[in-house]
């Protein structure tokens, strides 16, 4: 079933700065405080029995990660920092004309954060715009605080929709920047990468079931970092909690690692992508069998990133009903008997992805 589009409202969209935190609900708070600051460092802004606010060594606004107990593991909004107080009215109005259901509340929805508008938007994710926010210490100069394996800072999220193209025009709209995408020889999307900071992303469309998130991702300053992290859940004995890598993505030519919290939630670890803020950036795009894009080494990608996410959550705090993807999957062209990957475009001989990894 083909999806409506999405009408573009004639009101000037919010200027959106960039991606600010996300707010996890988990359904052990214990566990996931112990995986987030006792394993990944992150500082602690505040916290309660039922509420953990951290935040990166570099960052100066309350937080950029809110861990919240409840039932169900889900995300309850990714959040956005907008340009002045002025556009999160320009949010709400933005979202109320394309007859998205809106909140606001001037005291915030969460601790630290002030006058706030949170969206279900047309792709079925919870948005939040706010401009107001209490600061903190910028601990950036605290090498006495530092980990080996320190975050830094808050570098995007990515979403799961069953309709890239449909959700990119939505997005481009709002007004963020396609940087690279994944593509096959009809023109099928597969992913899509966008910006408002001079990165690669503070948010990706990724093709499949949703709306679901994929992940959430820190950066660090260097790979070496990277490395610590991997080195440290080896010797606690957590390595079971990296997913995926490290390696280096082809794709935004970053380092990487991916790791599971206890609920489940994604996390990538992420360092030295490149400078995008050209107004004639141009956009890389990829051949999706191209078996390079997601590891620049050609490493395998386990079935699980491809197919797991999170669930998200709508305004009253139910789980959003996930819609499936119609298209071929990533994973289905790339991986299997129908699928195929090369290494170098024009062998006659084409191999598998995953190879005998299955």
């Amino acid at each position: 079933m083909t999806l409506p589009a999405i009408p573009t409202p004639s009101l000037t969209p919010p200027d959106i700065v960039r991606c600010a935190y996300m707010e996890f609900v988990v359904t052990d708070l214990k566990s996931s405080r112990a995986f987030y600051v006792d394993v990944l460092g992150l500082v602690v802004t505040e916290e309660s029995d039922t509420e953990i606010y951290l935040r990166t060594f570099e960052e100066f606004i309350h937080h950029n990660l809110v861990l919240r107990q409840g039932p169900v593991a889900a995300v309850a909004s990714l959040a956005f920092r907008v340009r002045t107080p002025e556009d999160v009215d320009r949010a709400q109005a933005y979202y109320e004309a394309m007859g998205c259901r809106t909140a606001r509340r001037p005291n915030g929805f969460v601790t630290g954060v002030g006058d706030s508008v949170r969206v279900e938007d047309p792709l079925g994710f919870p948005y939040e715009f706010f401009y107001e926010v209490e600061h903190v210490d910028r601990l950036a100069w605290r090498y006495d605080l530092h980990t080996p394996g320190a975050l830094v800072r808050l570098d995007h999220f990515n979403q799961v929709t069953p309709d890239v193209p449909r959700g990119l025009a939505y997005m481009e709209a709002l007004g963020f920047r396609v940087t690279e995408d994944i593509e096959d020889e009809d023109g099928i999307v597969y992913a899509a990468w966008m910006r408002r900071k001079d990165t690669v992303h503070d948010t990706a469309l990724t093709g499949g079931n949703g709306p679901r998130v994929h992940h959430i991702a820190f950066a660090t300053h260097e790979k070496h970092n990277i490395i610590s992290i991997c080195d440290k859940l080896g010797a606690l004995r957590l390595s079971d909690r990296i997913e995926r890598g490290p390696g280096r993505h082809g794709v935004s030519n970053a380092f990487y690692l991916y790791l599971l919290d206890p609920d489940g939630h994604r996390v990538e670890i992420y360092t030295q992508d490149y400078y995008t803020g050209d107004p004639d950036n141009p956009v890389v795009k990829w051949d999706v069998h191209d078996n390079q894009r997601r590891d620049w080494w050609g490493n395998p990608v386990v079935p699980s990133w491809y197919t797991e996410a999170s669930l998200v959550l709508d305004l009253d705090g139910n789980v959003t009903e996930v819609a499936l993807r119609e298209e071929p999957s990533e994973m289905a062209v790339t991986v299997g008997a129908d699928g195929f990957s090369y290494t170098r475009e024009g062998d006659t001989e084409r191999g598998f992805k995953l190879g005998t990894t299955l």
